[in-house]
């Protein structure tokens, strides 16, 4: 749920959203997926969060009630290709979103977001290249940094635009 905040914005403005959205549920530290389905497409959607992104959220909120989305024990327990494989069945979810989830909340130490913008451009700025390099190629050259790819991606993140 959270990733699906962060998609395509800002972080400011997606922690603005989280924000809003979590304070919708003051008595408990996240929504139940029965509490999310019971909420209006108007409450959600005065958090902030377009049309899109309610119809990600009420879906993964239906899955998890269907036993797809796993919870966060069942996750810990799960392959990382099959939680990409589970999770990017559903509307809105694709892989940057689920390595998003094994990253920041599940802590795996070996993923790197090889599709993401912010990656592939620290990676460019860090080595002064013409261009970013391709979600392939960024695969190849991470190959040696495993098991810390994620540590890397956090380094990439932050590599500053002119140096």
């Amino acid at each position: 749920m959270r990733a699906i905040a962060y998609q395509q914005l800002h972080a400011k403005a997606a922690e603005a959203i989280l924000r809003r959205f979590l304070a919708l549920y003051p008595d408990t530290d996240f929504p139940s997926p029965e509490q999310l389905l019971a909420s209006t497409p108007e409450q959600l959607r005065a958090c902030g969060f377009s049309a899109r992104k309610l119809a990600t959220i009420q879906a993964i909120a239906q899955a998890r009630r269907d036993g797809l989305v796993p919870d966060h024990e069942q996750a810990r327990a799960l392959g990382e290709a099959e939680l990409i494989r589970r999770l990017t069945q559903l509307p809105g979810v694709g892989r940057w979103t689920v390595e998003m989830l094994l990253i920041y909340t599940l802590e795996h130490m070996d993923i790197l977001p090889a599709d993401d913008f912010g990656v592939r451009e620290g990676y460019r700025r860090l080595f002064d290249l013409p261009a970013q390099p391709t979600r392939k190629h960024m695969l190849e050259l991470s190959a040696p940094w495993s098991p810390y790819r994620t540590v890397a991606a956090w380094y990439l993140w932050r590599v500053p635009s002119t140096r």
